[in-house]
């Protein structure tokens, strides 16, 4: 038997109105505001109406994860707002049934002038709930918070990091039903961000509801049970977390503006000896890449006149597009087969196939150079695509994010050494080896 429904979303829409002009805020100007209107108010409105949310509907059953994830000014944060009964939709209805907790910005349900201990009960009070209950888990709010040196100091001192441990360890521990959370995972180093995403787990198996807004997709991918994605105030798809993350990932439109191939022509170099025609890259699994699984990329190249390949160098430059930090691939480290003396056809495929592809999640461009004795016989910037999706690259079950510090993923094994064991151990052996 399928869990209840606890969210619900029919056909939600909010809009807002806003001024053409500068408002107006003297007595002058508002005369002048009513006589424009009372005579026609010119050729432009006054006000014009923005959609942040329009045709929202959508179900969330009890123990589910719901990734909303989408680009900046798509309408996720409005669509937090109204569940948390914050705004008022303009058209349609939102139901959740449950006590709620929600953390949409850092700070929100504090009070700057009151301690950090008084907002734990204020909070506590807001969800209804007695001293008494607010007592009983005041100790593990604060331990999982890490501030408790400063629980006696106003909130308005306190640094962003530090407002969101205790905003985030107050949400996740006053016994909500469903639990609201936009961008909570921002702020906040690695250790305290993975301490969350357990504590999210912890509430998902006791049977808690969680809709989680992020740009993060390593995170919705590592915490998610579905996945909506938001595109100008309109659900574009819902369903499945990797499918989801793909089309996110996929459409230049969705991860923040035009293609990097739109928004750079291609730039081309070279005594065009020999041009490349295409790039093409397949992963494991079709054209979803992901940097634990073989890659192949192939480069068509175009020769003029049977070109000979001896000496050929190609290089592959993958490009990060938000930090424009390169990984280099080239054949000047594994010449192709046969031997690089062979007569290029007219068009001709170089394959490089790549065990794994260890790259941190992001989007990336693909420029591509043909060399010999270093001429430059073609380089082509930004000849084609590739995204590179969260997977479980260590397999511990920690997905890496696409905000993590290093362009690439290094495999790694780490252990304890307790010196009083090693010692134990070492005389241990020499007792053995001289019996």
């Amino acid at each position: 038997m399928p869990e209840p429904v606890v969210i619900s979303a029919t056909d939600l829409g909010k809009c807002y109105r806003i001024w053409t002009h500068s408002r107006p805020t003297t007595i002058k100007d508002r005369v002048e505001h009513l006589f424009m209107r009372g005579r026609g108010g010119g050729e432009r409105p006054t006000r014009e109406e923005i959609w942040a949310l329009r045709g929202i509907t959508f179900e969330v059953r009890r123990g589910e994860v719901l990734g909303v994830i989408g680009p900046n000014g798509a309408g996720k944060s409005t669509l937090l707002s109204i569940l948390a009964r914050i705004t008022e939709p303009t058209t349609g209805e939102a139901r959740i049934d449950g006590r709620v907790s929600s953390l949409l910005e850092v700070g929100t349900g504090f009070h700057p002038e009151l301690s950090g201990r008084d907002n734990v009960f204020l909070n506590g009070a807001i969800l209804g709930m007695s001293r008494r209950e607010v007592n009983e888990k005041y100790d593990e709010i604060v331990d999982f918070s890490g501030v408790g040196d400063f629980m006696e100091m106003p909130i308005k001192r306190f640094s962003s990091g530090m407002y969101v441990r205790l905003a985030f360890a107050v949400a996740a521990h006053l016994d909500p039903e469903v639990l609201l959370l936009d961008e909570v995972l921002a702020v906040g180093d690695s250790a305290f961000q993975q301490k969350c995403l357990r504590r999210i787990d912890e509430l998902t198996q006791s049977g808690r509801t969680v809709l989680f807004v992020s740009h993060t997709p390593a995170s919705v991918a590592q915490l998610c049970s579905r996945v909506i994605v938001v595109n100008e105030g309109r659900i574009v798809f819902d369903g499945d977390v990797e499918d989801g993350l793909t089309v996110y990932l996929g459409s230049p439109q969705l991860d923040g503006g035009a293609s990097a191939l739109e928004q750079e022509s291609q730039i081309r170099e070279g005594t065009g000896e020999i041009r490349v025609a295409e790039v093409r890259i397949q992963g494991a699994d079709g054209p979803r890449v992901v940097p634990d699984k073989p890659v192949t990329l192939e480069v068509d190249l175009v020769a003029k006149g049977g070109a000979s390949a001896r000496d050929l160098v190609v290089k592959l430059g993958i490009w990060n597009v938000a930090s424009n930090q390169p990984v280099t691939l080239s054949t000047e480290y594994a010449p192709p087969e046969p031997a690089p003396d062979f007569g290029l056809a007219a068009k001709s495929t170089l394959v490089c196939e790549v065990d794994e592809l260890p790259l941190r999640p992001a989007r990336y461009v693909v420029s591509v150079s043909v060399e010999r004795h270093g001429t430059v016989l073609d380089f082509c910037r930004h000849q084609t695509e590739l995204t590179i999706h969260p997977a479980d690259f260590y397999g511990t079950g920690v997905i890496p994010r696409d905000t993590h510090a290093s362009p690439v993923l290094v495999r790694q094994r780490w252990h304890v050494v307790d010196d009083a064991f090693s010692a134990q151990t070492s005389a241990a052996d020499v007792r053995l080896g001289a019996g």
